[in-house]
């Protein structure tokens, strides 16, 4: 085909992760291409609220990236008009329980945390309002996280992909990935998009909630499904919730496995003034469908954290689908079955905050570097090639173009 391209690698997908992936890519001096059939930040990430969080996760490899990332995160807020650009507040993480019990389990969590390097302060029911005046009274208790941070999520994967570009990355928007290209041997030599070829000897999925399309151009397996979540966006305010506040049973909530309607309350401010309020999950394919009952239960387990909430107006709400994987960890790293294939998706509600260590790691593989984390338990071929015997949901089928990506001033008023 004309039009074609050549470069060492191709990532797909121009949200977070694939913007974090060709940042480090070209900061490793490999020529990169990121490519998407939409615009930066035009699917999952644009629907996020922006989370890099330790404290909803239990000891072992997602935490392990967790930690990893919020460093990286830090180190990127740290160069030059990066962290005002992308809205990076290291404000902390509060998490409350309502009662005794709750508070129990909240501190058993707190504990394991620790030893695996996780700052988790324990907060007795006479401090919470220290923390945050405006939260309600009568809670049992909480743990207080202070790695836990927050960017703004349109902005972030927009600046990042500007510092890629900047390390010698090239754009390519507005073209879908049609094939993976591959050699007589089956090993990856690029991709085919709707403008043409770009040849390479390395291709990484990217693609987020739609990773599983991508893998199966490429004739592989990956479990990826998507689960969805609504945001109810208030009015703006000054600020008055000072850290991410959510309910101890959203831990729970992030781990289940349930395909159902989940609800539990998180509330945070936000730089521009308006709270978000979260948070709801439930597996219905890539039905865009408006919720009234999902909202009204958001706004209900807001208003039990922050009474205060019950005279703010919400003026907006949005949806979007997390990449969901059956055990609850991404696939990072080089595919076993297609040589030059690597994976960098699956990362459910939880994509924001691990971009930075997914694209460390996987741009540390690309250039023959032994990577910081073990990547065995992300491997992308740990699930059998059939499904057929599991109680996953189907997908409902691909939209034949992604999500608009909201307009960053329209997503803080």
């Amino acid at each position: 085909m004309s039009n074609s391209l050549t470069c060492d690698v191709v990532v797909v997908g121009a949200g977070m992760v694939g913007a974090a992936t060709a940042l480090y890519a070209a900061r490793a001096g490999l020529s990169a291409v990121l490519v998407d059939r939409g615009p930066v930040a035009g699917g999952t990430t644009g629907s996020g609220e922006g989370n890099l969080l330790v404290s909803d996760k239990e000891p072992g490899p997602e935490l392990e990236l967790a930690l990893l990332s919020g460093r990286l995160w830090a180190d990127l807020a740290a160069e030059p008009g990066v962290g005002e650009s992308v809205e990076y507040e290291a404000k902390g993480g509060l998490v409350v329980a309502s009662t005794p019990e709750g508070l129990t389990a909240l501190e058993e969590l707190a504990v394991a945390q620790r030893s695996a390097g996780v700052r988790a302060d324990s907060v007795g029911p006479d401090q919470l309002h220290h923390h945050e005046p405006y939260l309600a009274h009568g809670l049992a208790g909480g743990v207080l996280y202070p790695q836990d941070a927050q960017v703004m999520p349109t902005l972030a994967a927009a600046r990042l992909v500007r510092l890629a570009r900047t390390a010698g990355a090239s754009l390519r928007t507005g073209r879908t990935v049609t094939d993976v290209l591959r050699t007589a041997s089956g090993a990856v030599r690029g991709v085919r998009t709707s403008h043409g070829d770009i040849h390479a000897p390395a291709v990484v999925n990217a693609a987020g909630t739609w990773g599983g399309e991508l893998a199966a151009l490429a004739g592989v397996f990956l479990p990826v499904l998507p689960r969805r979540g609504f945001v109810l966006v208030t009015e703006p305010l000054p600020r008055r919730v000072r850290h991410k506040v959510y309910a101890a049973d959203y831990v729970a909530d992030v781990a289940s496995d349930s395909a159902a309607l989940q609800t539990s309350p998180v509330v945070e401010g936000t730089a521009a003034g308006p709270v978000l309020i979260g948070a709801s999950r439930e597996r219905v394919g890539f039905d865009r469908s408006f919720s009234l009952p999902v909202t009204r239960d958001l706004a209900a387990g807001a208003t039990r954290l922050f009474p205060f909430l019950t005279e703010v107006r919400a003026m907006r709400a949005y949806l979007g689908f997390r990449p969901y994987m059956p055990d609850h960890l991404p696939a990072v790293g080089p595919d076993a079955r297609v040589p030059g294939l690597f994976h960098a998706c699956g990362h459910e509600g939880a994509g924001i905050g691990l971009a930075t260590g997914t694209g460390h790691l996987i741009a540390q593989v690309l250039t023959g570097r032994t990577p910081d984390l073990d990547l065995a338990p992300f491997r992308p071929d740990r699930f059998p090639d059939s499904d057929s015997g599991s109680d996953l949901d189907p997908v409902t089928g691909p939209v034949t173009d992604p999500a608009p990506a909201p307009d960053p001033e329209e997503f803080r008023s």
